[in-house]
């Protein structure tokens, strides 16, 4: 059975050890080096950033994200195991791991570790999808020859110069589609590499949840099990008819995916056609300073990420989830493309304000599409606000102060709700 040493990288025949080095950090499976797509997801993006960058932090659990009446924007393993998640308040996240050290997020410092990333895979592949600052798929198809090396290698080297060069770790999946290549990666966090071969596909599959799909959330979930389906295998015993009829396109692709179906390339030109945020409570709230604390939060995030692509959205989207799953959808377009941060809180907060709907919510999320080159941005100004001009310009200014001296050199007051 083909082997590869992850540590120095020689390929053998099976063994527990590598003949090499006697690294017992070896990689074997059957069809190891005959399949090409991968996903890459770095471990604790954020947090492993942070940690970094300040040797200090090294051995402490580390949440990165708001105040005590934030959230969680994301931890490190260590505060995971006290049971820390993404999205949940800081104060309930304090309870359970006390002697957490908080850190606020500095996107300009991710944005460039993950464009050093990026250009490491440059090197690899130009079939590049990138789904975030720390994932993306690959597709090294035919790159064998040019490297000599099969994939497999080419994915253990990346994660060597990562740690190597950047300080940084991530955890790869590697299959014959995208759908498992990125159920692959998630097998053997942290620092994993994970392989889901053809021949092992369907039995790999049948015992797994349904939630285990790409994109069924908590709300799909309960309707496939008002259906009686919580495994792959309740989805196999289903009609492809039956599916549609009952679900409609998300039928038609649970049908596919139960199967490991997957004819989605990886698009190195997929085009972004929005940019969001969104966070899921701990616990339902109608806490209207808490909502506005996450507005402006959710806000500063979503400008955040397209200023680091160099876009701005026309229209702003206010999504809220009510404790029922009832969602609520609201739109509103403005007179040019923003990326400021400030604007997209004030068309939020008002489209909030409007929407009519009571809470309490288990969700709140805020959204830019319409997506246009910054040299669009913030053209025309607000003839209905004359100050709109100044605070951004203000914003500018306090983007370049955050560049220089670190997230934390300036705070506004909303976002310690």
């Amino acid at each position: 059975m083909p082997a590869l040493c992850r540590d120095c990288l020689t390929t053998f025949d099976t063994g527990t050890r590598c003949p090499a080095c006697r690294s017992p950090r070896v990689l074997s499976h059957p069809e190891l080096f005959s399949l090409s797509i991968a996903h890459m997801d770095c471990d604790a993006f954020y947090a492993s950033v942070e940690k970094r960058d300040d040797p200090g932090l090294a051995d402490k659990a580390v949440i990165v994200g708001g105040g005590t009446r934030g959230v969680v924007s994301t931890c490190c393993y260590l505060a995971r195991i006290h049971g820390v998640r993404s999205a949940m308040p800081m104060f309930q996240a304090l309870k359970l791991c006390p002697d957490a050290v908080v850190v606020k997020p500095r996107m300009g410092v991710y944005v460039e570790a993950s464009r050093k990333i990026r250009a490491m895979m440059e090197e690899m592949t130009p079939a590049i999808e990138p789904l975030s600052l720390d994932e993306a798929f690959l597709d090294l198809s035919g790159t064998t020859r040019l490297h000599g090396a099969p994939p497999a290698v080419m994915l253990a080297r990346l994660l060597q110069r990562m740690e190597r060069e950047l300080g940084l770790s991530g955890s790869v999946g590697l299959s014959h589609n995208k759908f498992l290549a990125k159920i692959a990666s998630d097998l053997d966090k942290p620092r994993g590499f994970s392989v889901i071969g053809q021949a092992e596909t369907a039995a790999f599959l049948q015992t797994k949840p349904v939630r285990i799909i790409w994109g069924v959330g908590t709300a799909t979930q309960a309707a496939l099990e008002a259906a009686g389906i919580r495994t792959i295998a309740d989805l196999l015993r289903w009609d492809r008819t039956d599916l549609t009829a009952r679900f409609g396109s998300m039928g038609e692709r649970l049908w596919t995916l139960a199967r490991g179906q997957d004819l989605r390339r990886v698009n190195r030109d997929e085009k972004l056609k929005s940019i969001s945020k969104e966070t899921t409570f701990f616990e339902d709230t109608g806490d209207p300073d808490l909502l506005d604390g996450h507005l402006w939060r959710l806000s500063e995030q979503v400008s955040d990420r397209a200023k680091a692509k160099e876009l701005a959205g026309r229209t702003v989207t206010l999504k809220l989830k009510k404790g029922d799953f009832q969602l609520v959808t609201r739109r509103h377009s403005l007179t040019d493309p923003t990326q400021i941060a400030d604007r997209i809180y004030r068309a939020a907060r008002s489209l909030f304000d409007q929407s009519g709907v009571k809470g309490p919510f288990r969700l709140i999320g805020v959204g830019i599409s319409d997506l246009a080159p910054e040299a669009q941005a913030d053209r025309a100004g607000d003839l209905l606000d004359p100050d709109a001009g100044r605070r951004a310009a203000a914003e500018r200014a306090a983007d370049a102060i955050r560049a220089k001296f670190g997230h934390d050199a300036i705070i506004k007051g909303r976002a310690l709700r």
